[in-house]
């Protein structure tokens, strides 16, 4: 770090506890474990000197600009649902809650927007359109994220192959600097070439540039009809290939999954949601939304004569809200399944190209097995994002799978960038994945990077550590 950080002290507990409130303000042992990590505390727990739960701008600006002052590092947290250990204290300082930012204001029907607070559970901003006809489309699997860590780290989800991710559904956004400024990225307009874009820049960004306190997403109206395939094949390469043979067809799919009967029986067994497709040792999921009944039923159809021409054993038809709630309840469970069949567990959620999905689950599969872990792939191969689960098993040492783990990681990152992939296709950087990024990005690219920080954050205290670090 090129700025020691203070320490602080009870004159620094005070002076926040007088511009919040004392009730709202913890330290020490009054700082509950929870909020020390997010979904994946292998990535780092370190402790907050002091937590606050903010209710305004007014609060967050006046937080940034005494923590500015005094060079005090501040990490923002939303639900803590994310899985790159990019919420966490790692030099210590505030922890800045803005859960209780929860307001989501009335749908804006002429522009077909609505505006919420970054606390707002993504969940109920999807609630809160369809309840006006409309739709808010990205959808990752965690539902109840908060939307402030949605726009952060631009998720994606299972929708991204026709609507595409978080980013795309941003109008503008308001932020605290790390000064204590309070700046517009852009208005509710459609579109904007007023000088650089940097609300695209912001989003995605992981909570290292600013601090999100209002953010207005783009609605589209609801499809009136939507319908799920599920294709089941006798090998994942035969699943795979049936990839670009959906993409070539007229009709763009909303969604498209696939996951391996291994780990569909972990998730049967362990949280008894059943998949009601038995046959295949791989299914492909395929999700059409439509205007027309008609609409609908052309892309089933043409789905459904490709499914049979390319190898698939069937194609079954959730055709009622029921059939295909419980096939995307099994999609869904998937985390929470392999929590439950194992003590520990590592993931990397590397992007490759379509075309090269089996290629790079046949190999990752192989390199697990060298290192004496159970991996289990799954993912949104409509877009190539492969989410490779590594499990821990009860007889595997700490120290065995601390190395086995880094050992994995190092090789699977390295065959996705040989297949013409990227580090991360959804989950970001953090903590979690930072030793690996110069790989991917170049000492060129990590510079740029760099000069970005510096200038929304010349005193480095805004998630410091986080993406890139400076004391290397």
């Amino acid at each position: 770090m090129p700025y020691p950080y203070k320490k602080m002290d009870e004159d620094d507990f005070t002076y926040i506890k007088k511009i919040t409130a004392k009730e709202r303000v913890f330290t020490g042992a009054g700082i509950l474990t929870e909020y020390y990590h997010d979904e994946m505390p292998c990535y780092g727990i370190y402790p907050p000197e002091l937590y606050v739960e903010v209710i305004n701008k007014e609060e967050i600006s006046a937080v940034m600009a005494y923590a500015y002052k005094m060079n005090i590092p501040v990490v923002c947290r939303g639900a803590g649902t994310g899985l790159a250990g990019g919420a966490n204290c790692k030099y210590g300082g505030i922890m800045l809650s803005v859960m209780r930012m929860n307001q989501i204001f009335p749908v804006d029907h002429k522009n077909q927007t609505i505006t919420c607070e970054p606390g707002a559970l993504l969940v109920d901003v999807q609630a809160a359109a369809a309840k006006e006809g409309l739709f808010y489309p990205p959808d990752p699997g965690e539902k109840t994220a908060s939307i402030g860590g949605n726009v952060i780290t631009n998720a994606g989800g299972m929708k991204a192959v026709r609507y595409g991710l978080t980013r795309d559904f941003v109008r503008c956004m308001e932020a605290v600097m790390p000064d204590g400024s309070i700046l517009n990225f852009s208005s509710n307009v459609v579109k904007n070439t007023t000088g650089y874009d940097i609300k695209d820049l912001v989003i995605g960004s992981e909570g290292t540039l600013c601090v999100l306190t209002q953010v207005t997403l783009k609605l589209l109206p609801a499809p009136k009809y939507t319908c799920t395939l599920v294709m089941p094949f006798r090998s994942l390469e035969e699943c795979a290939d049936m990839v670009p043979k959906v993409l070539e067809l007229p009709f763009i799919p909303t969604a498209i999954e696939f996951l391996e009967r291994e780990l569909i029986n972990i998730v049967e067994q362990s949280l008894h949601k059943f998949l009601p497709v038995h046959a295949g040792d791989a299914v492909l999921i395929v999700m059409y939304d439509a205007s027309s009944q008609q609409e609908l039923n052309s892309a089933v159809d043409a789905a459904a004569e490709a499914a049979l021409a390319n190898g698939a054993i069937d194609c079954c038809i959730a055709d009622t809200p029921e059939r295909a709630a419980s096939v995307w309840s099994v999609r869904g469970s998937i985390l929470e399944g392999m929590k439950a069949d194992s003590i520990d567990q590592e993931e990397c959620d590397v992007v490759v190209p379509r075309s090269r999905i089996a290629q790079y689950v046949k190999a990752a599969k192989r390199i697990a097995l060298n290192h004496g872990i159970r991996v289990e792939p799954c993912g949104h191969c409509g877009d190539g994002n492969i989410h490779t689960e590594m499990l821990r098993g009860p007889e595997m040492a700490d120290e065995e799978w601390e190395t086995a783990t880094r050992q994995c990681l190092t090789e699977l990152y390295a065959l996705s960038k040989e297949l013409g992939g990227q580090l991360s296709g959804e989950h970001g950087i953090g903590n979690g994945r930072i030793e690996y990024l110069e790989t991917f990005a170049g000492d060129r690219m990590i510079t740029l990077y760099k000069a970005i920080k510096l200038a929304f954050d010349d005193k480095l205290i805004l998630n410091p550590g986080k993406i890139i670090e400076f004391n290397k």
